[in-house]
């Protein structure tokens, strides 16, 4: 580990501290080059533990780059996660104001929560599937903390993976009746369809991420417990929002969720 528990801590107040005042920072590793995927995942959870000590629950997790073109483009193998708490959570057809926000971008997503605890090493998809209660369609709000979006994949994971707000709603489906990989949606702004997917496009199955999801937390000794929120990962690319924007996501089969920006 390059990084001692002091600058870990010191590193986790400062990204925090950017994302409760809203205010950009140039990229950690433009000071500390030599942090690996461990310390970038340790500062991840000094932020989660500061949010805890004061109250915030954490209420489930998130999962990025599950596109196999952008771990490739990326150099990874694996997808990246982060943690959702609980004041991420906004109730359909809500408001979100972007002055609490840097530079937001809305992506689709299919959201799952669990009804058992799911853990790893050697999970797997249909293991998954047993342990979902349901899914529904969901949109993720990103919000890098870096300036311009700037940033590499171990300053990305140290800063919670973008996490800032999510919305989830329209109809939800039992796991089991579901093909999950042919889940088409379509991502609208204003009335405009901005993009269209189908959840395909998520490691070819949105159950084989949480599936990674459990593997990755089983290094660090931990499962995802029953009752979570899981973001599987964007079906579509993201689209940058800004105060008065309307966003709607359509989901086949699983109706509209949506939400505005003031």
């Amino acid at each position: 580990m390059s990084l001692s528990k002091e600058q870990i801590a010191a590193l986790a107040e400062h990204l925090e501290n950017a994302e409760l005042n809203a205010s950009a920072v140039k990229k950690i590793t433009d000071d500390y080059p030599d942090m690996d995927f461990r310390d970038a995942y340790n500062v991840q959870y000094e932020i989660r533990r500061r949010k805890e000590a004061r109250g915030t629950r954490i209420i489930g997790m998130k999962m990025g780059l599950t596109s196999r073109a952008k771990m490739e483009q990326m150099g990874v193998d694996t997808p990246i996660y982060g943690f959702l708490a609980d004041y991420f959570e906004r109730a359909e057809s809500g408001e979100i104001s972007v002055k609490d926000l840097i530079h937001p971008k809305v992506e689709a997503e299919i959201a799952f929560v669990t009804k058992s605890p799911l853990g790893g090493p050697g999970c797997n998809a249909a293991q998954v599937i047993a342990a979902t209660d349901f899914i529904m369609p969901a949109v993720e709000v990103i919000d890098s903390r870096y300036e311009n979006f700037r940033f590499d994949l171990v300053s990305v994971i140290a800063d919670n993976a973008s996490s800032s707000r999510f919305f989830t709603g329209g109809q939800v489906l039992a796991p089991m009746s579901t093909d999950m990989r042919t889940i088409g949606v379509v991502l609208e702004k204003n009335g405009q369809v901005m993009e269209v997917g189908a959840s395909a496009a998520v490691l070819g199955n949105p159950a084989t991420a949480i599936a990674m999801l459990a593997n990755q937390l089983a290094e660090r000794d931990e499962k995802i417990p029953a009752g979570s929120i899981i973001l599987s990962g964007a079906i579509t690319a993201a689209i940058p929002v800004e105060a008065g924007d309307n966003v709607t996501l359509r989901a086949h089969g699983m109706g509209s969720v949506s939400m505005r920006f003031v």
